[in-house]
């Protein structure tokens, strides 16, 4: 699904991404992890057309996607949400979701149809915020705010999903409302790429595991067994390991 091949980026004489390669398998749940600082952001960035890249190879099943600005790598399947979350505060929850589809009309209008607005109070019901449809997102509580956020991503259908940071703040019930929604998204085939600090939930959603440490990628597998790798423990916890 997904291909990063030697990608590099720096900011001034920073160098915040090192030479890192790493691929999305089709249908795969992975999980981007690392410390504070790691370059996780910065690469979901560079994925998503936020970012150019100073060097490297950016490809979307198959196709170079390198140059591609960010509304066409939506076009070719691609949605997201953010570390921050970047809803529209003055809309209401319906309408931040009908957003999601926004890229399918025409440029300039937002399509305020029966069939649009069903879909999106369908998607807001289906992912347990039925009751939030039609109040104002800024009213919101965060967690509330950060799930309305991936139903928008949602929205546009993508076939690769990326999530940065989803279940941070969020209660233990919320965090497992949205991995149920996660695990529906992907049964229905769409590929999840994930940055997260729980690991629980990594662990219990995600059946791959790519680790950055100051920009370059240290270590990949399975949940299993990065939890069990030396130089993962290291990473985390600022010591040599055993």
């Amino acid at each position: 699904m997904l291909e990063l091949d030697n990608v590099s980026k720096s900011f001034g004489g920073l160098k915040v991404i090192d030479s890192v390669s790493f691929r999305v398998r089709r249908g795969s749940r992975t999980a981007l992890i690392g410390p504070n600082g790691a370059g996780k952001t910065t690469v979901f960035n560079l994925i998503s057309g936020v970012y150019p890249l100073d060097q490297g190879t950016i490809r979307m099943e198959g196709g170079d996607i390198t140059a591609l600005p960010a509304r066409l790598r939506v076009r070719r399947g691609i949605a997201r949400t953010f570390q921050n979350v970047r809803l529209m505060p003055h809309l209401s929850t319906v309408e931040n979701v009908m957003l999601g589809e926004h890229w399918r009309a025409s440029p300039f209008s937002l399509t305020r149809s029966r069939r649009a607005v069903q879909a999106a109070e369908a998607a807001l019901a289906a992912a347990g915020l039925g009751t939030y449809s039609g109040q104002v997102v800024s009213t919101m509580p965060y967690g509330i705010q950060k799930r309305i956020e991936v139903v928008r991503a949602l929205a546009a259908q993508p076939r690769l999903l990326m999530l940065d940071e989803p279940a941070a703040g969020l209660n233990t019930a919320e965090t497992a409302e949205l991995r149920a929604l996660l695990e529906r998204a992907s049964a229905q085939g769409i590929t999840l790429l994930v940055v997260e600090h729980d690991m629980n939930f990594v662990r219990q959603l995600c059946d791959h595991v790519v680790v950055l440490n100051f920009g370059r990628k240290i270590f990949e597998g399975t949940p299993v067994e990065v939890h069990a790798d030396p130089g993962v423990r290291e990473a985390y916890l600022g010591v040599q390991a055993a």
